[in-house]
């Protein structure tokens, strides 16, 4: 998720960047974010045509040559998408605001509680295209998106994390800590001790293994060999579904 804050205040700027970073390693996105210290700078980064790129902007309204809602008025002619939050002392100029199609209004000081909510409800309306995993490896932490992973196998105390271009990583990480950091995601199944994978890449079932698109094969856990099959073609026909449904919408 890309993410503009546009304030000529550096603390408020800090306060809302870590604040959005928590949230984003909560939520499993990664946050790329961007600081302008006035309306003119920011202007300046977009491009020349095509939308802005970003996500979300938050938007000090009182700032030097270009206020917030003038270089707001800008940025809404050329991106009518991108959510806008405006950030301000005083509700007086909340009119103005929100004739730019402002998403939200949010009051300094800003708690962090106001911005939590506020990431969570636009979250609501920005298509997430992809979870990304933190994994230590060659002591040092890399991002991975959660898509590009095919499976995941415990080995002591490692992680052998395959992908789906073929390669692997390996991490020092434990498996009920990835499931966290996955957060619920219904591709990744459980399927025998030690054994994740990634319902995108399986590619068929054989008896007691699972086979996926690279030709691997893991074990199934006997017992819920049936229940894990049918997570499996559930994921995939809820898939197809939502597919349909955005082809008709």
């Amino acid at each position: 998720m890309r993410i503009a804050i546009v304030d000529d205040e550096g603390s408020y700027i800090n306060q809302i960047s870590e604040i959005c970073r928590s949230f984003g390693n909560e939520k499993g996105i990664f946050m790329e974010i961007k600081a302008f210290y006035d309306g003119d700078s920011f202007l300046s980064s977009l491009p020349s045509f095509g939308v802005s790129g970003y996500d979300i902007v938050f938007m000090d309204i009182f700032m030097g040559s270009t206020d917030g809602v003038s270089a707001a008025k800008i940025l809404r002619e050329q991106d009518s998408g991108c959510i806008i939050i405006f950030l301000t002392s005083c509700g007086e100029r909340m009119p103005d605001a929100f004739s730019c199609h402002a998403f939200e209004y949010v009051l300094k000081p800003a708690e962090e509680k106001r911005i939590t909510e506020v990431l969570s409800d636009a979250l609501k309306l920005i298509p997430t295209e992809s979870k990304y995993i933190d994994l230590y490896s060659d002591r040092k932490t890399i991002r991975v998106s959660a898509d590009k992973i095919a499976s995941v196998v415990t080995d002591a105390h490692y992680l052998n994390i395959g992908l789906a271009d073929g390669t692997a990583v390996r991490s020092r990480m434990t498996m009920p800590r990835f499931i966290e950091q996955i957060n619920g995601d219904p591709r990744f199944i459980y399927i025998n001790k030690g054994i994740t994978i990634n319902a995108e890449y399986v590619a068929d079932f054989d008896n007691s293994c699972c086979i996926m698109e690279n030709g691997e094969r893991f074990p199934l856990r006997i017992r819920d060999r049936l229940k894990i099959e049918q997570a499996v073609r559930d994921y995939n026909f809820g898939k197809i579904r939502s597919t349909q449904k955005r082809e008709k919408e």
